[in-house]
């Protein structure tokens, strides 16, 4: 990853370009700080994380006021850790702190209204005290207790997304490596993906493999088969694979924090024509959209090369969100900018240099029970798309054929 006769990441080059980024951000808002939960934002701020399992437990926290440094709460001894070991954090500015656990310990023990008053305080003394104070997510008593602290909230989840949606020379070459891992995971599917298997099993082998590569989360691994492909579920059973099977995989996961999407579409043995025909057509939608892929183009134009829900089995948008689908990527799996049919054509957002984002495409077969999947990973430069995901999608790919 790093070695001394090459410049690959620099890291103080990242922490220093994500912070810079925020304060910009921040400055051109109404905000006189941003107060950040997600943990996705509090790493962007503080270059900071001790673990998935605090994905869902609401305990870490970051501000960061105008003209000031970021400020971090974290798990208990994690905040001596960092004082040890995050240099470009000031050893006063890493705090321990605890909320409740998501409500294991009650409000009324009063840790919320400790920690908001604590932040009032911050906010005071770098005079931004009456200000609107911007906050991504937090628990509604945690809201409670700022305002009673005399904290105005307001969103600060766009301010946010506003920073992170260009992303630099560094984080781009986070996110090729994380997917450069799933394109060996793939080349790990084709060779196991034989009748007998099972979708769990298969999931497993790619997690094992992912980790061994040096991801550092594993998000989730979709494997759907068979009579599963049509409707899409979005998950993975206990299905054992059979001979002429389609299969399709969504491998989501991060090294370093940068996430992949990335789906690819089998037949297991042998393909028939209706699968043959899904995947011509789901390659078609999705070779339109990237082409037309450029600064200065609108999410609206990519939307609209894409087959309206009805023209492939659904109700309406809202059923087959998620099936004709563009969305950002970076330390989440879901940020700017969002393409699809069901938002983009009313309220589109102009691609800029320096987004990245997944295309995806969904096409169910004639046969009534298969369907394709794809999605490819684009970096957009100042001529255009650059592919990242590059296991072998131009054609269905046939697994152990026979």
């Amino acid at each position: 990853m790093a070695v001394d006769f090459e410049e690959r990441v620099d890291f103080a080059r990242l922490r220093q370009y994500r912070l810079s980024r925020a304060r910009q951000s921040l400055e051109g808002s109404e905000l006189g700080a941003l107060l950040c939960f997600d943990v996705n934002n509090v790493r962007y701020l503080t270059s900071t994380q001790i673990g998935e399992w605090v994905r869902d437990k609401v305990c870490r926290y970051a501000l960061l006021a105008r003209g000031g440094e970021p400020t971090l709460w974290d798990f208990g001894s994690a905040a001596l850790h960092h004082r040890l070991h995050a240099p470009w954090l000031r050893p006063e500015n890493s705090r321990a702190g605890m909320l409740g656990l998501r409500g294991s310990v009650a409000p009324e023990a009063g840790l919320m209204d400790a920690a908001a008053a604590e932040v009032k305080g911050l906010l005071d003394d770098a005079g931004v005290g009456d200000d609107p104070v911007g906050v991504d997510i937090a628990e509604v008593p945690m809201l409670f207790a700022l305002e009673r602290a005399g904290v105005k909230v307001a969103d600060g989840q766009q301010v946010m997304l506003d920073a992170r949606q260009a992303k630099s020379a560094d984080e781009i070459l986070l996110l090729s490596t994380s997917a450069a891992m799933v394109d060996g995971a793939y080349q790990v599917i084709s060779e196991v993906l034989k009748p007998g298997i099972r979708e769990n099993e298969i999931v497993g082998i790619v997690n094992e493999f992912l980790y061994g590569a040096g991801s550092d989360d594993v998000e989730a691994v979709n494997a759907v088969a068979g009579e599963r492909c049509s409707p899409h579920p979005h998950n993975f059973s206990d299905r054992m694979i059979r001979p002429g099977d389609q299969a399709f995989f969504d491998i989501i996961q991060s090294y370093n924090g940068y996430r992949t999407c990335y789906y690819r579409t089998f037949s297991v043995g042998r393909a028939t024509l209706p699968q043959l025909d899904a995947y011509k057509r789901a390659r078609e939608w999705i070779d339109a959209a990237i082409a037309l892929v450029k600064p200065g183009i609108s999410t609206d134009t990519i939307a609209r090369a894409w087959p309206r829900a009805d023209e492939f089995g659904f109700a309406g948008e809202m059923e087959a969100f998620g099936l004709q689908f563009g969305h950002g990527l970076g330390l989440a799996l879901h940020e700017r900018p969002i393409i699809s049919r069901l938002s983009s054509l009313e309220h589109p957002v102009t691609i800029e240099e320096g987004m990245v984002f997944a295309l995806e495409t969904y096409c169910p077969a004639t046969d009534g029970y298969s369907a394709a999947r794809i999605e490819e990973e684009i970096v957009v430069t100042s001529s255009g798309p650059s592919v990242i995901t590059l296991f072998p999608a131009d054609e269905l790919f046939v697994a152990n054929a026979y």
